[in-house]
């Protein structure tokens, strides 16, 4: 309704096998949208949500939990979504229904409204719908659904469009599922997209009044382009190496050929040191746009990151160029970032970058950040983006790299108005969002909601002025209070209170935002508690609420929630779930969701974190790992503690080799240096080192003191990382941990403690019972056809926390893993540390 878009995800399912599983709910929220209710039925048994705030949440939960009550928690990541998840046991026979509402503005680009609902089924559904009604007062020009499904599903959806209102229904049957016609895996698995925009009748906007709030959509269109000046700053640091420069060489030549004549523009690249193609502006005359793209293609990566001198070195040009009087009036200056890490070189704090940066830029120009990659720290680009009126958004380095960097930037490519004011009258008008622009872009569209006294008036009017391209503009809207009134009661699809949701989503961004931004601690806590009390007073989950989901007895407890961001203290996007952003740690480094029981003393779903434990001899957690490429082997030499504790000595892994066999390269990883040998050639770094090492399209990526990322072509990669601890320590030492991503795609062949669980066995639990200890129930598995005793336990995970770790819930394997792996644990001792495994 009046692009306030209102979802309801609901999934029903049945358990028909005659013994219990587990059943998930994983569904992605897209980023922005604001999580309003959750609800979940098993079998009769009701659990409903609440919004509280974050604290007061996790005291209820913590307080179940120690009662002993049923209680999980309710957490996951996902790339370019925030995700949803839970996973509930099912007795046989057991109905289980999930429904999930959240509410976003469906904001315009590229002239185009675009709804985007996550279809991913994960099987046949016997029935698969998806329904959207579109509501639009101002009436629609056009709507479209793209085949984002693929052909498969080719007129499939229909589309029903009338003046205003539009339905759109896509409900494959069970056969049109099917990836083929004998096929028991489904075909849908994507993204079903809506797009459409509306009529447009005047310059001023359109004002829309219901309900005791108005909201003002401001795009105004047929104007012409504002010149602009256009600094595009490109990180060519090692990490940039392979596909990722690829792609941004191939899209920036092709951003470069849309300028226009009346811009100007330069380029800036850099890693420890910047360059610049030209010191200064010049203007996009083909001969200067042929000369910079020959330089691009000239780039090769290598080195630091050193993001503080390349803006500022970006902000000097343009302040100069304005000094000297060679910037038009009415031209808009621009810096486009494009980066894929964190600073490695000069300065290093956050905090200092961006401060630097906001005084140079002196709110003068706008800086827009592309972050490429899992290793940005996307999350500072947003907040040095946002405080110097600009946008990031982030993109993945994948095959669709350059596709998506020319997408951001024909968003902000076309400037046509701005210095933009939006006036209303003050004795009608309060509480309004925000009422100055810094810049209107072609194909965008600016929304202003706020609260109007509707009993005392009449007519609403606005006034907007803005600076266009040959003149001052004054664009002016009169509406009529009750025009809506009689459209909106018609429709029983219609949203009644979509004004309100509106103007509170624009409201809680805003202040997010001021948040970021805020100079104060003391500023920073009042505009806390005011997201809190807009929170709570419209039912929607923020970083600092957490959704409450019981049972109507309230013994069983479940919550919502995000770690906190440890830059911030405070999670980085919505919750429940938002995107990891820790800096060096790439999203499939997240910790796994504990998986949450709601059938007490009923079967546990097969776990998909497991540790195996022989007196700390070894222990690892098994991820979904799918395949490796031939001739690869990476092993570890273990070193023992510094003297046993309780009659126990405990081990780590000191040293890690990965040996390339096809390659020929051997790569060792200790807790003092990383070493890559080819024959004779050898070349080491500390950790006291940041730097790259490339060889035969194999790149070594060391952070200092942090951790090294080895990647092999374009598609694998794995993480070591070093573990610190106090020199004098009686007892614990140096030591590494690695980690795989399940993205890679390993072969059905792979083996050793790992490799083995490429293709993952059915794992069952069962009968758990309590153990010699309170909080070490024990319980039966069932694996592989043998059935053995197994403890509950805690489990380091070291991934985004390095010091302390963070506690992972695991089933614990005695014995020394008899029954569980294959053979026997000395069956994976090898001689050295590149030999190859002999598979039991």
């Amino acid at each position: 309704t009046s692009r306030l878009a209102n979802t309801m995800i609901q999934a029903k399912m049945v358990n028909n096998a005659k013994r219990p599983q587990h059943i998930v709910f994983d569904v992605q929220v897209p980023k922005g949208a604001f999580i309003d209710n959750f609800t979940m039925d098993v079998n009769g048994i009701t659990f409903t949500s609440s919004i509280r705030e974050k604290a007061e949440a996790r005291r209820m939960y913590s307080q179940a939990k120690a009662k002993g009550k049923a209680a999980g928690i309710v957490r996951s990541n996902a790339l370019d979504m925030e995700n949803f998840k839970t996973e509930v046991n099912v007795p046989p026979g057991t109905k289980i229904q999930f429904e999930l509402h959240y509410q976003e503005m469906i904001r315009r680009k590229l002239s185009s409204y675009e709804h985007t609902i996550s279809v991913k089924p994960g099987r046949l559904a016997k029935h698969l719908e998806v329904d959207v009604r579109i509501i639009e007062p101002q009436g629609l020009r056009y709507v479209h659904v793209p085949n984002s499904l693929g052909d498969h599903f080719d007129g499939i959806t229909t589309i029903s469009k009338g003046e205003k209102k539009a339905h759109i229904s896509f409900k494959p049957t069970m056969t049109q599922q099917r990836k083929c016609p004998t096929c028991s895996s489904t075909a849908v698995d994507g993204n079903f997209v809506v797009q459409y925009d509306v009529n447009r009748e005047t310059t001023g906007g359109e004002l829309e009044i219901f309900n005791g709030y108005f909201v003002h959509f401001f795009a105004p269109e047929n104007l012409d382009p504002l010149p602009k000046n256009i600094l595009f700053v490109i990180d060519v640091s090692g990490s940039m190496w392979g596909l990722k420069m690829k792609q941004t060489i191939e899209a920036m030549k092709a951003i470069l050929s849309e300028l226009r004549a009346a811009d100007q523009f330069s380029l800036v690249d850099f890693n420890h040191n910047v360059r610049c193609w030209r010191d200064n502006l010049v203007s996009a005359t083909p001969a200067h746009v042929e000369d910079a793209k020959k330089y691009i293609q000239t780039i090769h990566p290598n080195g630091g990151t050193n993001i503080n001198e390349a803006l500022l070195r970006a902000t000097f040009i343009l302040n100069e160029a304005q000094n000297l009087g060679m910037l038009d009036p009415n031209s808009v200056s621009m810096i486009v970032l494009v980066s894929d890490g964190d600073p490695t070189v000069g300065e290093l704090k956050l905090t200092a970058i961006q401060k630097n940066v906001k005084q140079s830029m002196k709110d003068e120009f706008s800086l827009f950040c592309l972050g490429i990659g899992f290793d940005v720290d996307y999350d500072f680009l947003q907040r040095i983006a946002t405080d110097n009126r600009g946008m990031a958004q982030r993109i993945f380095g994948n095959q669709e790299t350059s596709a998506q960097m020319k997408k951001f930037y024909n968003q902000v490519s076309t400037p046509l108005l701005k210095k933009i004011q939006f006036n209303y009258p003050q004795e009608s008008v309060s509480d309004v969002t925000q009422s100055s622009f810094h810049n209107y872009f072609g194909g965008s569209e600016i929304v202003v909601a706020g609260k109007v006294d509707t009993e005392n008036l009449q007519h609403l009017e606005s006034i907007v002025t803005a600076t266009a391209a040959n003149a001052e503009l004054v664009m002016e809207t009169l509406r009529d209070v009750e025009e809506l009134d009689g459209f909106m009661k018609k429709d029983r699809y219609a949203d009644p209170d979509f004004t309100r949701k509106l103007w509170a989503y624009l409201t809680v961004n805003q202040m997010l935002a001021e948040r970021n931004m805020a100079p104060t601690a003391a500023l920073k806590r009042n505009i806390t508690k005011s997201i809190l009390q807009m929170s709570l007073d419209h039912h929607i989950v923020t970083p600092f609420t957490s959704m409450l989901i019981e049972n109507s007895e309230k013994d069983e407890i479940m919550l919502a929630d995000q770690p906190k961001d440890p830059r911030r203290g405070c999670c980085p996007g919505l919750t429940p779930n938002a995107p990891n952003n820790n800096k060096g740690i790439p999203t499939w480094a997240n910790v796994t969701a504990v998986p949450v029981s709601f059938m007490p003393e009923q079967m546990s779903p097969p776990v998909s974190t497991v540790s195996i434990n022989r007196d700390n001899w070894f222990h690892f957690a098994l991820k979904r790992i799918r395949s490796i490429l031939p001739g690869i082997v990476v092993n570890g030499q273990l070193i023992g503690a510094k003297k046993t504790e309780n009659k126990k000595l405990s081990t780590y892994f000191g040293k890690i080799g990965f040996y390339f066999k096809n390659k020929g390269l051997k790569v060792e990883i200790s807790t003092k240096t990383v070493t890559l040998k080819d024959g004779s050639y050898s070349i080491t770094l500390t950790w006291s080192d940041t730097g790259h090492i490339i060889r035969k399209q194999l790149l070594i990526s060391v952070k200092k003191e942090s951790n090294v990322t080895i990647t092999v072509g374009e598609k694998m990669s794995f993480m070591v990382l070093l573990h610190r601890v106090w020199k004098n320590h009686p007892v614990n030492v140096d030591f590494l941990g690695i980690y795989i991503p399940p993205e890679n795609q390993l072969s059905p062949a792979a083996h050793g403690l790992i490799g083995q669980f490429v293709s993952e066995p059915d794992v069952y639990i069962h009968n758990q019972r309590p153990g010699q200890a309170p909080e070490k129930p024990q319980a039966t598995m069932e694996v592989k056809g043998n059935k053995f005793t197994v403890t509950r336990g805690l489990q380091k995970d070291y991934r985004t926390d390095r010091v302390f770790g963070t506690d992972v819930q695991c089933w614990f394997v005695h014995n020394s893993g008899k029954g569980f792996i294959d053979g026997h644990y000395k069956d994976y001792l090898v001689p050295h540390l590149y030999s190859f495994l002999k598979k039991p």
